[in-house]
């Protein structure tokens, strides 16, 4: 595990508000609620997916190499279980990622304060389509935390991955999840994500069962299993084949 700074801790607290800044505002803009004139909400969960996946792309591609581009407590607390942060590092990072949460929804707030309003300025909500239920969106963002997860730890974590493609790999996933997920549970997977909208419009509904165990339940997973089964044995092959003395 290498040594975290300043630099790190300033590019998740910068990485995760652009990025819970161009989600919230592209919710803001693309989600239409249901009124007496219009009953059905339009929500674009197409454009909602692609912001998402380019997004993170840039970051990825531009703050990897300085923080580990987590921008997402539940992938932060994973990667502490495999031994990838320290846990005094990962500690300021879930700090500095809330605090990047709440700026990138104040920052929706102060740009679309009437087009984000009826939307709580981008705010996960357990869909009217699982009757509000806490425990099927909490399964919605623990699968799309796994497999957000498993992008994570394939790409940039396993030494035998492709990492030129870790950007591609992980904003694919993330953006594809988004897509199918989104119109269940809204699409978070990221409590730091979640906790900025939720701050700034009072909507707490589902916070901490929803949006913070599920994803940090689902990134566990993901981070455990394919640690354990694909590169703990490779590392221990190689341990193996070490000469002694």
């Amino acid at each position: 595990m290498q040594d975290r700074g300043p630099a790190a801790y300033v590019a998740e607290l910068l990485g995760t508000l652009f990025l819970v800044f161009f989600i919230t505002a592209v919710v803001s803009l693309y989600v239409v609620p249901s009124t007496p004139q219009q009953p059905t909400p339009f929500i674009d969960f197409s454009v909602i997916g692609l912001v998402h996946f380019l997004v993170l792309f840039v970051l990825v591609q531009t703050l990897v190499v300085v923080s580990g581009a987590h921008f997402n407590p539940a992938v932060t607390v994973a990667m502490t279980a495999v031994r990838q942060i320290k846990p005094p590092d990962a500690l300021i990072y879930i700090v500095a990622q809330l605090a990047g949460g709440v700026g990138g929804a104040l920052l929706t707030k102060a740009l679309l304060l009437d087009e984000g309003r009826d939307v709580d300025y981008g705010a996960a909500v357990v869909s009217d389509r699982l009757e509000g239920d806490w425990f099927p969106g909490m399964l919605a963002e623990a699968l799309g935390a796994f497999f957000l997860m498993w992008a994570i730890i394939g790409v940039a974590v396993n030494p035998r991955g492709i990492k030129d493609w870790a950007g591609w790999a992980i904003g694919a996933v993330l953006g594809a999840a988004v897509m199918i997920f989104g119109p269940t549970s809204g699409g978070s997977f990221n409590p730091a994500r979640a906790f900025g909208p939720a701050l700034v419009s009072g909507e707490w509904e589902n916070f901490l069962l929803t949006y913070t165990l599920g994803p940090v339940l689902g990134a566990l997973v993901a981070a455990l299993v394919y640690h354990f089964v694909f590169i703990a044995p490779g590392e221990k092959r190689a341990e193996g084949l070490e000469p002694i003395g």
